[in-house]
């Protein structure tokens, strides 16, 4: 080895601190949780290797002319990452359950209470408005709506904010079950729902993700961007006269940019601006955020099993988040611990869609708020 290459070899040491080593540990235990534990592999392999990147030092990759500097401001700076995930997400998501059962739209929005009390909770904790909403942002349980609020409110906070909401969200099977276990009596969680299928017409189907964007957007206009990315996607889908664009957005255009907007989110982990204290704070509140949601959702579910004459399992309420169709399987999966042939998953699955579109409006109403005290 010459001189020149080992004063370069030095210099880089030399840059090297010693959060830059531990995020690039953070990076391996990401890569290992996706590989080996299949948490939210799609999203952490990226996020985990971005992370390693952006703490290699004198590599110059997260410049504004670097590799990563250039997907930043072309992804998410113009904020086209999110909104491209939405289309995606449009087009895999079926809202049939929610159209059979439109009363679990009331669950979709109680789902939400996580974002709103982890807001008031940032603002007492002294964060400013921005990084208060953007934080609370986090209880929508929703990665992309999280990246799109963040990235407009409070970008310097995009990486512990974008790294949580998906952590938390492969987290969502361990962290639900306790709380529906601690608000939920042995005799609401055995309710037997019997599931009478009501057909849903073509023509609902395709009405429907239109409507629900004029409506959103003349609502919520904050939301428009949102709501129109991910109702233009399940307007694919149910048209059934574009199957090419269906499949392409379900696959080509999803699975690029997760990895694109994967391996972004890690280059936004800086050991020297991520390894502070409001990252550890941002971290436990994102946790907080998770289950108030459910608590949200559990205890409107048992207001409506109180309403409707003891009928209703207010389990289903814990699957009123953004969790698509995570947190409906989980609730099948828990009911049927306390009565095997009980069965709640059409039911959920209703809820579940309904959080997902709760969880698009409320990062409109967030944006919203914040404009209107600004």
């Amino acid at each position: 080895m010459d001189l020149s290459r080992m004063l370069v070899l030095l210099e880089a040491f030399r840059e090297l601190s010693w959060q830059n080593v531990v995020m690039m540990i953070v990076g391996g235990i990401l890569i290992y949780l996706a590989i080996a534990k299949d948490y939210e592999p799609l999203l952490l392999l990226p996020i985990g290797f971005g992370a390693i990147l952006t703490n290699l030092p004198l590599t110059g990759i997260t410049n504004e002319d670097g590799f990563l500097g250039i997907l930043y401001n072309f992804g998410i700076a113009t904020e086209l990452f999110p909104l491209f995930v939405f289309i995606g997400v449009g087009a895999m998501t079926d809202f049939g359950p929610l159209l059979e059962n439109p009363k679990m739209a009331l669950l979709g929005a109680a789902g939400q209470f996580g974002i709103f009390s982890t807001l008031m909770l940032a603002l007492f904790l002294g964060f400013n408005i921005n990084e208060s909403a953007s934080i609370g942002i986090i209880g929508a349980i929703d990665g992309p709506t999280a990246i799109y609020v963040s990235s407009k409110l409070a970008p310097h906070l995009l990486g512990p904010i974008a790294v949580c909401a998906y952590s938390y969200m492969s987290l969502v099977p361990i962290i639900q079950p306790p709380v529906m276990r601690l608000l939920t009596t042995d005799a609401e969680r055995k309710v037997r729902m019997p599931y009478t299928q009501k057909e849903v017409t073509k023509t609902v189907r395709i009405l429907f993700p239109i409507v629900v964007t004029i409506v959103v957007s003349l609502i919520s206009p904050k939301a428009s961007p949102l709501i129109a990315a991910l109702m233009f996607g399940n307007l694919i889908r149910e048209s059934g006269a574009v199957e090419r664009l269906n499949q392409a957005a379900q696959n080509e255009l999803s699975n690029l940019t997760a990895l694109f907007l994967g391996i972004v989110i890690g280059s936004t982990m800086n050991g020297e601006k991520f390894l502070q204290l409001q990252t550890l704070a941002i971290l436990g509140m994102g946790l907080l955020a998770f289950v108030f949601d459910t608590i949200g959702g559990v205890l409107f579910g048992k207001l409506m099993y109180v309403l409707s004459g003891k009928k209703f399992n207010p389990l289903i309420g814990a699957a009123g988040i953004s969790a698509f169709p995570m947190s409906a399987r989980i609730v099948q999966r828990f009911g049927q611990q306390y009565d095997f042939e009980n069965f709640l998953l059409m039911h959920a699955m209703g809820a579940n869609a309904a959080g997902q579109l709760g969880s698009v409006v409320a990062g409109g109403v967030v944006l919203a708020i914040v404009a209107g005290i600004l």
